[in-house]
């Protein structure tokens, strides 16, 4: 497995299970569901757009970590706990992928620890570039 590299940083949320909160297999990136938590896995308070800006810093620091940065984000994916915050979570998340990644946004029951909003991407791996 000497071509898949895990990913830590402590100044994103910690891991709250057995997984990386990322791993770079080739030219890719592949970013683990960010919550909105701070870097001691504290969640972070406030309204939706609070904790939307608080995944996407944690993103940041993932692929700051990594070696790329949110520039370099190809894909997300974006879970709700209800479609009812989709456009606060809109308002912030338009900001942070400005190149306009793809992206699926889905409804979900539940979420880890009761959070809100999730965020996951890929990105590629390497230098940032000019989207």
């Amino acid at each position: 497995m000497s071509d898949i590299q895990k990913v830590f940083t402590a100044n994103a949320c910690p891991p709250a299970g057995p997984y990386s909160q990322a791993i770079i297999a080739g030219p890719h990136i592949f970013v683990s569901g960010q919550i909105p938590a701070d870097k001691e896995g504290n969640l972070i308070g406030g309204n939706i757009a609070n904790k939307t800006e608080a995944c996407c810093e944690n993103v940041i620091a993932i692929l700051k970590e990594a070696g790329s940065d949110i520039s370099r984000v190809i894909k997300t994916t974006v879970f709700l706990d209800d479609m009812g915050n989709f456009a606060e979570m809109n308002s912030i998340y338009e900001r942070y992928f400005a190149h306009k990644p793809a992206r699926s946004c889905v409804a979900v029951k539940q979420l880890p620890k009761g959070v809100p909003v999730e965020i996951e991407c890929i990105a590629l791996a390497g230098e940032a570039s000019k989207l």
